[in-house]
């Protein structure tokens, strides 16, 4: 298939370069929110001219080995040869997507929600299983991951949770998980053994840096305080550090306790409520959070977009693409890279 791409990796050397020179200048940090907006145009820039390079020299020492192979055709060259092809065919893909990535907020740190649906500890405990899977994708992808906010469940998995991914084009990357996840099972909780049916949400946002400014009226905020569970530090269940904040107009709810005092719970919390509103305001094309009130408690959910079937059969399919596979045990471990990439192509080509 032909992309269409253009990459000139010389002119982004020499986009890196000017903006080096200006972190180098003895005034670069007079005005802290600007050194930091160029700090990370210089990682998100680097990111894609390293990628490119990793990419050549891995296609040179290709055709090294090809050349190699062909004097020796030892199954050793023949494995190692086979190995690096895969290798080089993977980065290429990621290369691709990386730079299609052009949407506005793609490059920011990702905002990951999940919340189980009805069901009490059966969605509960199927929220855990996501929450799991999403730390380890988030490892194999090299993000780094913190957990905002964390309530667990009555008896087993989590009422909601909140986690932060960090790195370039997270959002990019993770908005293609938004939506409703749908999980059929034998339940572990029901002595009868029979099969349920289980349905959690994962909301995604992209994290809006300080430079993006949205009015929220005080009178607008309903600001709760709550003693901090799960793990977190020695602060966590001795002061009622945890905020949660609620926006009337839309009912949106965002909450924070990761953070060692209620000041700083409160900021992250904050950002969290500008950052959906931004994202909400850009989706419906909204210029006012006014003109927001009432739409929330339709997108928040979305239509179901993947199945999880762990019986009768094996199978994870995708409702978006028809992508599937058979290997749940790997996508639970992390390995959802390729629901990912279908839906991003799908998204190109509309």
């Amino acid at each position: 298939m032909k992309w269409g791409i253009h990459f000139d990796v010389a002119d982004l050397e020499q986009q890196i370069g000017q903006l080096e020179v200006k972190m180098n200048a003895s005034d670069f940090w007079n005005d802290t929110q600007e050194a930091q907006k160029i700090l990370k145009e210089i990682k998100i820039l680097k990111t894609k001219t390293d990628r490119y390079h990793e990419i050549k020299t891995l296609s040179e020492d290709l055709f090294v080995l090809l050349e190699l192979l062909e004097m020796d055709p030892s199954e050793e060259n023949e494995s190692e040869f086979t190995r690096d092809m895969q290798r080089l065919e993977h980065l290429t893909e990621t290369f691709i997507l990386d730079t299609l990535l052009t949407g506005e907020y793609d490059a920011n740190n990702a905002i990951l929600s999940i919340h189980p649906g009805a069901g009490g500890t059966e969605s509960q405990d199927w929220a855990d299983l996501l929450l799991r899977m999403y730390l380890r994708y988030g490892e194999r992808s090299g993000f780094k991951v913190k957990t905002l906010d964390y309530l667990e469940g009555d008896v087993a998995g989590v009422k909601s949770v909140t986690l932060l991914f960090e790195g370039v084009n997270a959002y990019g990357y993770l908005k293609a998980e938004k939506g409703v996840h749908r999980l059929v099972r034998i339940s572990p909780f029901d002595s009868a053994g029979r099969r349920h049916t289980s349905f959690a949400s994962v909301d995604v946002m992209p994290e809006i840096n300080e430079d993006f400014k949205v009015e929220i009226e005080d009178k607008d905020l309903r600001v709760d305080t709550y003693r901090a569970s799960g793990a977190g530090g020695q602060h966590v269940n001795k002061t009622d550090s945890a905020i949660r904040i609620t926006h009337l107009p839309t009912g949106i709810v965002v909450a924070c306790q990761n953070e060692r005092s209620q000041h700083q719970n409160r900021e992250v919390a904050m950002r969290m409520l500008t950052s959906k509103l931004i994202e909400l305001m850009e989706q419906e094309h909204k210029d006012k959070i006014s003109d927001l009130q009432g739409d929330y408690g339709q997108i928040a959910w979305g239509n179901q977009i993947r199945s999880y079937v762990f019986h009768p059969y094996s199978l994870v399919k995708d409702h978006r693409t028809n992508t599937e596979t058979g290997n749940v045990q790997a996508v639970m471990d992390g390995s959802i890279d390729m629901f990912i990439d279908a839906y991003l192509k799908n998204q190109i080509q509309k």
